[in-house]
């Protein structure tokens, strides 16, 4: 703990070499490097926030100092760093589980203190389904906030969201009998033109869509998992 209050922030460590860097670049690249140092600061800041705070309950497994209590500031901090990663070209590529299988998670804090899981095997009851869906629009709107991210990240002449592809999915298209046809899936970008369902012919497997989904990104791949070819219609202008 001494060590990491001594390194409070990484950008202590790289300010002079930030300053030399600055003086060599355009108002635009001057620009884009202040945007990021002070977006890297203001993730610091929250995650030292949640370190002096109330940490999550984590049973007898040791966890990493910082986590917060709150799962809504844990899950909107990890997109952050995605996005903060993304934006320094870190990685091109990112995941991220927000519900793992079988969680057991409760959600007090939207008035579901019922266990995700056992809510998910709903046998057709009205109650849970309805908690089920509250649970289902609360991640989404992690989701959103993740679009939110990406699309005020400025990025060239664009954003961030204008040169990715993001997509949203589930495990299952019914949950209560562990159904995985019909499943939901959102993709969202500058790449592709919103506003429309596609409804894939069944049978279609999921891998046709993650191969649509690289073309799109110019990755010449012909072929992904047990795909059969790339799904129909995302690609449309």
């Amino acid at each position: 703990m001494a060590e990491a209050r001594r390194r409070a922030s990484i950008l202590d460590y790289v300010r002079e070499d930030a300053a030399r860097l600055a003086q060599a670049l355009g108002a635009e690249d001057k620009r884009k490097l202040d945007e990021y140092l002070d977006a890297t600061r203001a993730i610091e800041k929250r995650i030292q926030r949640a370190a002096a705070g109330p940490q999550a309950e984590a049973g007898s497994f040791a966890q990493p100092a910082g986590i917060p209590a709150d799962f809504a500031e844990h899950v909107r901090l990890m997109i952050d760093l995605q996005v903060l990663a993304m934006q320094a070209d870190l990685t091109r590529v990112s995941t991220f589980m927000l519900g793992r299988e079988i969680s057991n998670r409760t959600y007090p804090e939207i008035g579901v203190p019922d266990s995700h899981h056992m809510l998910s095997h709903h046998g057709k009851n009205a109650d849970k389904m309805a908690k089920l869906a509250v649970i289902n629009r609360y991640h989404m709107d992690f989701f959103a906030y993740a679009l939110k991210r990406l699309k005020e990240t400025h990025d060239g002449a664009g954003s961030l969201l204008d040169t990715t592809l993001v997509i949203r999915g589930s495990a299952f298209g019914d949950s209560n009998d562990h159904d995985y046809m019909d499943l939901p899936v959102i993709v969202a970008g500058g790449l592709v033109r919103g506003g429309r369902h596609l409804v894939a012919e069944k049978g279609t497997t999921m891998s046709n869509l993650l191969l649509a989904g690289l073309q799109l990104l110019d990755v010449p791949a012909k072929a992904f998992g047990d795909s059969t070819g790339p799904l129909a219609g995302l690609a449309d202008a």
